[in-house]
């Protein structure tokens, strides 16, 4: 009965290092499986950085674009106003000319 005794302590010190092999197999295997998926969520943070710095980039060209777009924008109105009193002025003369016109044709008529 010794015999077995030993025997079976054997087989029960066999089974418990079986079982702690394979748990510590599972342990690797999950640490190993969330390494993975935390540097695939470190990647995707990097990718939505990148994505985040250019958006910026791309928001101040448009702000650049649109400063210069108000500035030309100022400009024209000022060139607008300026030929609105050429046209006026140009008006006026053509008014004065007409009555030069007149006047010239009086006076060549007596």
């Amino acid at each position: 009965m010794a015999a077995t005794s030993a025997g079976s302590g054997v087989d029960v010190q066999a089974r418990f290092g079986h079982s702690v092999k394979g748990l510590l197999t599972e342990k690797v295997t999950s640490c190993g499986t969330d390494v993975i998926a935390l540097t695939k969520q470190v990647l995707k943070g990097s990718r939505s950085a990148e994505f985040l710095g250019q958006a910026a980039r791309n928001m101040v060209m448009q702000e650049d674009a649109i400063l210069h777009s108000e500035d030309s924008l100022r400009k024209m109105a000022i060139i607008t106003t300026h030929l609105q009193y050429q046209q006026e002025a140009i008006q006026k003369n053509v008014e004065q000319s007409s009555n030069l016109r007149d006047q010239l044709s009086h006076l060549l008529l007596k």
